[in-house]
């Protein structure tokens, strides 16, 4: 059975040209998940488990998931090296498409706030719907390289998300913790299988 280790993934890209190394930013977002989402999840709610102060568990999501954005993108430059034009064409493409939806994603919360005037709701809403969009993004990265493990994190992620907006305040963030830390977790192991199975 392979095993992992959790020091310093290798961001190299693999043999086959264009193909995209994802073990790196797997593991920080499952760091974010985990540590930023485990700590609302303790902290929030009418009976909270721990004090912590309130812009914790932000700092840890964002720490996290800016480590795994810049792993992402250096992974993806690695493998563009390789690829072909019309590969890295779809590449670019599929780096913009992350801009644009989470500028929607901004909008469509900012506008939904406001409309109700509860900017209480944001607490909720951004956690839940950047999981649905990194979840959908990933499902079209899947399917344009052809990744079916990416895929179906994609999928997980997004029904997992959605799903966590039915239990509520503090429980949706251990929904997250749990679901989206170890759905994370889990890839990164098989993203390890995956690279060799392709070599």
């Amino acid at each position: 059975m392979a095993t992992m280790s959790l020091s310093a993934p290798s961001t190299s890209a693999p043999d086959r040209p264009g193909e995209v190394d994802n073990r790196a930013t797997y593991l920080s977002f499952a760091f974010a998940y985990v540590f930023g989402h485990g700590a609302a999840a303790l902290s929030r709610g009418s009976d909270p488990v721990l004090g912590l102060p309130g812009w914790l568990p932000m700092v840890l999501l964002g720490a996290g998931l800016a480590a795994g954005t810049v792993f992402a993108t250096v992974a993806a430059l690695r493998a563009q090296r390789a690829a072909d034009a019309s590969e890295v064409l779809s590449g670019k493409l599929l780096g913009v498409s992350w801009a644009s939806a989470f500028a929607a994603l901004f909008l469509i919360i900012t506008g939904i706030t406001s409309l109700l005037d509860r900017s209480d709701l944001q607490g909720v809403l951004w956690p839940v719907g950047s999981g649905l969009i990194v979840g959908l993004l990933y499902l079209g990265e899947g399917a344009a390289r052809r990744n079916v493990l990416h895929y179906c994190l994609g999928t997980w992620l997004a029904l997992v998300s959605t799903g966590a907006l039915l239990l509520g305040t503090p429980n949706l963030f251990w929904v997250l913790t749990l679901g989206g830390g170890g759905g994370y977790a889990v890839a990164t192991v098989l993203e390890r299988r995956r690279l060799a199975a392709l070599r």
